[in-house]
């Protein structure tokens, strides 16, 4: 192992390390850091020849750990988390601190957690902003990683089985998450609907797939997890429309002969209750859990720890309403 004279070491060169560790890459890196992708790369060439260890290699867009590398990371992030915490914790006040948050969701969660948000906001935070941008993907990984937004809040299944393999296998989590609450779905139809009168036994599967459909689709494509579920039964649905909004599938299908499928607590937040009803979809769908996914770069910040509070604190009283 290559000798390292601690007493001469940049000490500057392990806050490098860590966030080419993160990210994986050294633009990503260098802005986190402030610093020019140049000055990231001296530094990342000066703790090379101070460890005698190559530490990443490049792997197509992405930067590949070394062993060592992977080995004393923990260790190293660690020490800095402490010497974070030990140097002077940030401090935070919400009712005479001025920031903004930029918060990537979906329009019926936002008529959840919305509400509540603005009430703290107007009672605590005056200079709080809050920014709320369209989720575009059920995968807001690279938007966090990016920084486009400080948080997400929606339904990402596939995120949340990575985010659970890597803990059970562990690795180092770049994300973290918090449950807030649980949603079920409906099928949703205009009042007077053909299928709206139906008895329970009747409204059968067969009769659901033949009736057209309008899927709610952040990336646009024809195809969601109501698809995935049918076709796990062997039954396909006919998709006639794709939309971006819940809200917007809800007003077309109260003038339609559509059926979608929606939130069921977003169904009174449409404004549109007397002119559509809703049936319990009649096949088994996965459970709906809505959670709250940040980066790890935030934890530590009492600004994000207050905003992870917030957006707790008023999905939880929009529960009760």
């Amino acid at each position: 192992m290559h000798p390292t004279n601690f007493r001469t070491f940049d000490l500057n060169l392990l806050r490098v390390f860590d966030e080419v560790m993160a990210e994986r890459s050294l633009t990503r890196a260098a802005r986190n850091l402030s610093l020019t992708q140049p000055a990231v790369s001296n530094a990342l060439r000066r703790l090379r020849e101070a460890l005698g260890d190559e530490l990443v290699r490049r792997s197509g867009q992405a930067m590949e750990p070394t062993p060592r590398a992977t080995a004393i990371w923990p260790d190293v992030r660690e020490a800095l988390r402490q010497l974070q915490r030990s140097l002077g914790p940030e401090v935070f006040d919400p009712a005479h601190t001025e920031a903004t948050f930029v918060l990537a969701m979906a329009d019926a969660t936002a008529a959840v957690v919305m509400p509540g948000l603005v009430d703290l906001l107007e009672t605590g935070a005056p200079g709080i902003q809050i920014r709320v941008k369209p989720l575009a993907t059920r995968d807001p990984r690279r938007l966090l990683a990016d920084e486009a937004a400080d948080m997400a809040i929606g339904y990402f299944p596939a995120v949340m089985a990575d985010l659970a393999a890597g803990q059970q296998s562990g690795e180092d989590a770049s994300y973290l998450h918090q449950r807030l609450y649980h949603g079920e779905y409906v099928c949703v139809m205009r009042r007077g609907h053909p299928l709206a009168a139906l008895p329970d036994a009747e409204f059968t599967i067969e009769r659901y797939c033949a009736a057209r459909h309008m899927l709610v689709s952040f990336s646009g494509r024809a195809y969601g997890f109501i698809d995935e579920a049918l076709a796990l039964l062997g039954h396909k649905r006919r998709v006639a429309v794709t939309v971006n909004q819940f809200f917007t599938a809800g007003k077309i299908v109260a003038q339609s002969d559509m059926l979608t499928v929606l939130p069921q607590h977003f169904i009174g937040a449409t404004g549109l209750a007397d002119e559509i009803v809703w049936r319990e979809l009649p096949f088994p769908v996965p459970a709906v859990h809505v959670d709250a996914l940040w980066h790890r770069r935030h934890q530590p910040a009492r600004a994000h720890e207050w905003l992870r509070g917030a957006v707790a604190r008023s999905a939880r009283l929009s529960a009760r309403r």
